[in-house]
């Protein structure tokens, strides 16, 4: 153990601080897939990371840990439905409410995957290396075995053509 200004700090806490650290943004996208806005998705990931912390030391290999956090996140969210779920009573008289349709984030979703699945094999590849795993070119560069300039010529390519998409540019107009 080692002490810190009147606190003890195990090689274990640090571990799972340098793990948020790095893979924070990419699980708060994630969380926010699985909520309606970001502060409850920060309180998604918090409630997952709570439960992981407490389960750090079982989870014996490094690459599950993503893993386990989407996990919990998912089974936190269905636990939350379940709760609202209940919250929900019957009435005979209907409030009068505007009602928001949130099918337009799944369907700029699908929009966007489809047009992913259209970019060639590279591209494709460090598109979702970059924005949706969230590592950095020096990484992408190292993970595919060619140079930084190369991975940032493909993004800016892969970009230009996302960009020129004619069904993005449909729901961009209509979001």
């Amino acid at each position: 153990m080692i002490a810190v200004a009147g606190t003890t700090r195990t090689p274990r806490y640090d571990d799972f601080s340098s793990y948020v650290a790095e893979r924070g943004p990419a699980l708060l996208r994630m969380a926010r897939s699985l909520t309606n806005s970001h502060a409850d998705a920060e309180d998604l990931l918090q409630a997952a990371l709570v439960k992981t912390f407490l389960s750090w030391d079982r989870i014996a290999d490094p690459r599950a840990r993503d893993g386990y956090v989407r996990r919990a996140m998912v089974n936190t969210q269905i636990s939350e439905w379940r709760r609202r779920r209940l919250d929900i009573y019957p009435t005979d008289e209907i409030p009068e409410q505007g009602v928001d349709d949130p099918t337009w984030r799944s369907d700029l979703a699908d929009v966007v995957r489809r047009a992913i699945e259209h970019l060639p094999d590279r591209q494709r590849t460090t598109v979702i290396l970059r924005y949706y795993d969230d590592l950095t070119e020096a990484q992408i560069a190292e993970r595919m075995g060619v140079t930084i300039g190369t991975v940032k010529s493909t993004l800016s390519r892969a970009t230009e053509k996302l960009r020129s998409n004619a069904d993005l540019i449909i729901e961009r107009t209509t979001c």
